[in-house]
């Protein structure tokens, strides 16, 4: 059986939809300044990208702190075990009607594969992200730093444009699972209103 409890906290509810938000500007204005399109203006473009990049950071800071100090941080230990019956389910099962092997609960809120997913997301596309991001930003001071001889901006740059796409693709892959539950909605319900549906029964991480 289940029952309709409160899954995503009121911070987390917020962290979410600010991080898509910021995340979203980002790539819009991010693909503005590499010249795939005119919206904003070059320059106006650089000041977005620029002041909502410093902005996902804070944001990020004060998640990653909330995570920690509430013990959240165990939802994103990664795992193996249903891997291979949730991209079974994801690949045919839910064209075909079948029962979802994952089941929800207050403890496990993300399916196997969704850790493993946000495990490549903070390991692999936000590292790559921001550390080019940022030198490029202090591309001024390679020099001063001695990185001049080390780093040749068109290579970052290149870098920071496979992440991008890299974060494109994972933003659209989770647009995507979204619609998945129960109902067409039932995912994005429960992150703007923290109810949803979970097991009654308590399961350890």
């Amino acid at each position: 059986m289940s029952e309709r409890v409160i899954i995503f906290k009121r911070f987390e509810r917020f962290w979410h939809w600010a991080q898509a938000a910021l995340i979203i500007v980002l790539l819009t204005s991010g693909f503005e300044v590499h010249g795939s399109y005119t919206l904003l203006g070059f320059e106006r473009a650089v000041t977005v990208h620029t002041n909502a990049a410093w902005l996902l950071v804070i944001l990020v800071a004060f998640t990653i702190f909330w995570h920690f100090t509430t013990g959240e941080w165990k939802q994103y230990i990664p795992t193996l075990k249903k891997v291979d019956a949730m991209i079974k389910y994801y690949l045919l099962g839910i064209f075909t009607n079948a029962t979802h092997p994952f089941r929800t609960t207050v403890l496990k809120k993300h399916n196997p594969l969704q850790r493993l997913a946000y495990l490549f997301m903070w390991v692999m596309i936000s590292p790559m992200i921001w550390l080019t991001g940022l030198l490029y930003l202090f591309y001024d001071y390679w020099q001063a730093w001695g990185l001049d001889q080390y780093l040749v901006l068109e290579e970052l740059a290149f870098l920071h444009v496979v992440g991008a796409f890299m974060m494109l693709m994972f933003l659209i892959v989770h647009v995507y699972l979204i619609t998945t539950g129960h109902t067409v909605f039932s995912h994005m319900k429960a992150m703007i209103t923290g109810w949803g549906e979970v097991e009654q029964e308590v399961e350890e991480l």
